[in-house]
């Protein structure tokens, strides 16, 4: 540095701007590395610049303290269970055992057992790293966290002392944004998995993320279902075609009402792409990343569900309790937005006509609101065997269930 300065005052200003520039950009360097994955694009004034991910309870809510859900004539909506931090899927064991996971707070699997004509709550996992996804299957519990698919075999016989996990599966890539799970045994009896984006809005490794694929039960054979799936946390099968329906999240930071969260239909596995990152609910290509690109080039929504709604679980109806228009109709939690001015969130359901086409899409279960504010926010829908259904909450750490006429 010293030869530089001393050759002549522009060298040493090169030199200067030089070391300016290079610390201006360390700097930028570092302050986006500690930016938030969620506020990436966040707007730098105005209502946006003050939004952000809405907390859950430190601590479940007590049952006095949970809302009213509202239904529709001739439906109940009860507790279930309340004491879940951060209740996510819900799944029913051969037994009767109903396992919920948790995801950022609680890293723990509940199991709800009857004992003595009540329900009781056992932790029979914790210190997992965002154990959200869930499924169960011959006497098994499968549980999926970033990284890996584990399961635990006999889990109903040792709730007390569960066993060693077996890795079903170990080469997910491991990001947390977007990193928690969704299961589900498909008709095919392979496992389905998602991977979402490791940010909100980037052009990931194809090969890594944005897709949902699917394993043997062993973990092996591990092929493409869909791509351009940029973060997917529910999804189902069809009763009768058999077909792969899904819900998506779609990009933050774009406007207040853009672009809409998606309900999509797998019709060509391994072949379907649904657009992410370049076109956003069948209709809007991305500012950035959608140039030279074209929406007629992915598939499109089967149905659009709202502006940031945050769907997450979803179930084809097919229990005989509910009225007939319910009969495969699906049931959808939307978890409800944060990065908009008005919320809501509900579990809405959408109507198919006789070729599986979306007729509507509306409100079922709502009561979650109040005055703007989230009072609970809908996660999962599992149906029991007598018809009814149970929701998760994980805002309050609580599980309700729906029930018709009775």
């Amino acid at each position: 540095m010293r030869l530089l300065m001393k050759g002549g005052g522009i060298a040493a200003s090169a030199l200067a701007a030089c070391l300016l520039a290079a610390n201006g950009a360390y700097a930028q360097e570092k302050k986006e590395e500690e930016t938030p994955f969620w506020a990436i694009g966040k707007p730098k004034a105005g209502p946006g610049n003050a939004m952000a991910p809405v907390a859950a309870l430190p601590v479940p809510a007590a049952v006095d303290k949970l809302p009213k859900l509202k239904v529709p004539a001739g439906f109940k909506a009860e507790v279930y269970q309340p004491g879940l931090l951060d209740a996510r899927a819900i799944r029913r064991g051969d037994k009767g055992t109903i396992f919920v996971s948790s995801l950022f707070v609680a890293g723990k699997i509940y199991a709800i057992v009857e004992k003595d004509g009540k329900r009781e709550t056992k932790t029979i996992l914790s210190g997992l790293e965002l154990p959200s996804g869930l499924e169960f299957r011959n006497g098994s519990l499968y549980v999926a966290t970033p990284k890996q698919v584990l399961r635990y075999d006999k889990i109903e016989d040792n709730l007390d002392k569960p066993p060693q996990p077996v890795v079903v599966y170990d080469k997910l890539p491991g990001d947390v944004p977007h990193g928690w799970k969704y299961l589900r045994f498909g008709p095919d009896g392979k496992l389905y998995v998602p991977v979402g984006a490791p940010c909100n809005i980037c052009d990931p490794d194809a090969e890594k993320y944005v897709q949902i694929f699917r394993i043997n039960a062993d973990g092996s054979g591990r092929e493409f279902v869909a791509r351009g799936v940029r973060n997917s946390v529910g999804f189902d099968f069809h009763p009768r075609t058999k077909q792969l329906w899904f819900t998506d999240n779609q990009r933050d930071w774009l406007s207040e009402d853009m672009p809409l969260d998606e309900l999509n239909v797998v019709k060509n596995p391994g072949k379907d792409h649904f657009g992410y990152p370049y076109c956003h609910s069948g209709i809007m290509a991305d500012p950035e990343f959608g140039w030279g690109k074209s929406c007629a080039d992915y598939v499109k929504p089967a149905a659009t569900l709202g502006p940031h709604a945050a769907p997450l679980g979803m179930k084809f109806y097919t229990g005989k309790s509910f009225p007939a228009k319910y009969q495969g109709a699906i049931l959808i939690a939307r978890h409800g937005p944060w990065n908009r001015t008005k919320k809501y969130a509900d579990v809405a359901v959408a109507y198919l006509d006789a070729n599986s086409r979306v007729k509507s899409v509306e409100p079922f279960v709502t009561g979650w609101m109040q005055d703007n504010q989230y009072v609970g926010r809908p996660v999962d829908i599992h149906q029991q065997p007598d018809g009814s259904i149970l929701i998760s909450d994980d805002h309050n750490g609580a599980v309700y269930r729906v029930s018709y006429g009775r």
